[in-house]
């Protein structure tokens, strides 16, 4: 596998991807670019660079905005480059032969993270002490 250069020409080379590509929450309009069903909900550069990391890919993470995010926030901001070709033009890997591959890729395997089970897991939990604590201020009424 052919590691990245401080050639600034080689990390042109490499694909960019934006969290709102993949992000269910998003419209086309607003930069989504699989199928909402496919799609993750809030993905980070962090779960991004995570999974390809894991699957053998060379990665970037570059603080960047995604040109028609609106919102500023620090959690919204980043975009990730991959390298899926070598310098004489071979693929890094079969799977990953279009940007659209690796987007379906990212989207299936973020929810399989461990620090994504762990959120959904917490927040039902939040979410059921929360309703404990409104039925008892009815009760108290």
């Amino acid at each position: 596998m052919a590691y990245l250069t401080t050639n600034p020409a080689d990390k042109e080379r490499f694909l960019c991807l934006y969290p709102a590509y993949i992000n269910s929450k998003k419209t086309l309009a607003e930069g989504r670019r699989i199928p909402a069903e496919k799609a993750v909900e809030n993905p980070s550069c962090a779960e991004i660079r995570d999974v390809l990391s894991a699957a053998g890919l060379n990665v970037l993470v570059e603080n960047k905005m995604y040109p028609r995010e609106w919102n500023r926030d620090v959690q919204f901001r980043g975009r990730v480059r991959v390298q899926i070709k070598l310098e004489d033009g071979s693929l890094c890997q079969e799977k990953f032969d279009s940007r659209k591959s690796l987007m379906f890729y990212v989207a299936e395997m973020i929810p399989k993270l461990k620090t994504r089970a762990q959120k959904s897991g917490g927040a039902e939990a939040g979410s059921q002490q929360s309703d404990g604590g409104k039925k008892n201020k009815k009760k108290k009424k």
